[in-house]
């Protein structure tokens, strides 16, 4: 019996009843059960598959799965060579991703230590009591999906670093569209493995979204992410919507394969737009200058930390000759400027006039 099941093991639709084995593959996406070892009074919250936040502390027993983390803030860490009920590792991140600590933040303090109780087994064949390891993911990443976007237009948000305001704006333009009568799907092609951007999104009015623990994935790298990306715009564009949003987690010079995917021609070929999001100037002008130098992207708009208020605003608009608004204080018109962006102002106009 288990107390908590993580967000990551969200496809597995487990229960808190589960069988174990004692033969545990030391690989990515691996679901676990654990023995939380220690209390914690920051950064104590693990995200469950519900996509409710709980607190957790020492004694309950937690699901998760294993897979490497190598955040710039936070946690990072790797998969054991080889793992065995009762051996010790860390819960690396709130959506229930396992492994190795390797470094921390001081602002986080030390992770949870969580004591190895197995593997958990699923049982997919029909009248056999035979279980298998369960795995992350409605289904596995196929490295060799083409891209289609079937013409709809896409937007990616990229940013300067981890926590530069790429969900709150991501967000804000799911919204707006919304607003004004569109249908928009979304999803996030990097980072490691929490719902909690996506269900942002899905609050914000999105029809459809994705994340790449769908597709097995724990956390993402230079090899998964441009396939990851190619999969979910062809999978969202195949239903029509009007636009696609998508968020690019972590930043440009981050480890979660960022750089891999703007460096696809094909991808780049199928963003209509892209939004830059920067914690403050100097990151804004370097941001800018490695999407047209770097990756031969022009960006549509920066919106971020940087453009809190009307200094950082003028600075970017002045000196990068690239507009900028703030997600979260006008919101509407950093939407408006984004739709305008990508040439679906009047199909937006037609469609806002049929509503009413």
């Amino acid at each position: 019996m288990v107390d908590k099941i993580a967000s990551v093991t969200q496809a597995c639709a487990l229960g808190p009843e589960l069988r174990l084995s004692d033969d545990i593959p030391s690989e990515e996406g691996v679901v676990i059960v654990a023995e939380i070892l220690n209390n914690k009074s920051t950064y104590n919250s693990l995200e469950l598959s519900s996509g409710r936040m709980a607190k957790v502390g020492k004694g309950d027993i937690v699901v998760g799965a294993l897979g490497p983390r190598r955040a710039l803030f936070g946690y990072s860490g790797h998969v054991p060579d080889a793992l065995k009920p009762g051996d010790i590792i860390q819960v690396l991140n709130i959506g229930g991703v396992m492994g190795i600590c390797d470094s921390a933040t001081p602002d986080k303090g030390k992770p949870f230590d969580a004591r190895v109780l197995g593997v958990v087994l699923q049982f997919p064949y029909l009248g056999e009591r035979i279980g298998v390891p369960a795995r992350v993911g409605y289904k596995p990443l196929d490295f060799n999906a083409a891209l289609d976007a079937r013409g709809v237009p896409v937007v990616a948000l990229a940013g300067t670093c981890m926590e530069a305001g790429k969900t709150a704006a991501a967000a804000a333009i799911v919204g707006r569209m919304r607003h004004r009568g569109l249908t928009v799907d979304a999803f996030k092609a990097t980072g490691v493995s929490l719902r909690r951007d996506i269900l942002a999104f899905e609050d914000a009015g999105a029809r459809r979204t994705m994340i790449f623990t769908d597709l097995g994935v724990v956390t993402t790298t230079a090899r998964t992410g441009p396939a990851l990306t190619r999969t979910m715009l062809t999978e969202l564009a195949a239903g029509r919507p009007d636009a696609i949003v998508f968020e690019l987690g972590d930043g440009l010079l981050g480890t979660y394969g960022v750089d891999a995917i703007l460096e696809c021609a094909d991808i780049r070929r199928a963003l209509t737009g892209v939004v830059l999001s920067a914690n403050d100037p100097v990151a804004a002008w370097g941001g800018v200058k490695l999407l047209r130098e770097r990756f031969q992207v022009e960006p549509c708009v920066v919106t971020g930390p940087s453009t809190d208020n009307l200094v950082g605003i003028e600075i970017i608009q002045q000196q990068m000759n690239v507009a900028a608004f703030n997600a979260l204080s006008d919101a509407a018109a950093l939407g408006d400027h984004v739709i305008e962006a990508i040439g679906i102002g009047n199909h937006a106009r037609q469609a806002a006039a049929g509503a009413d």
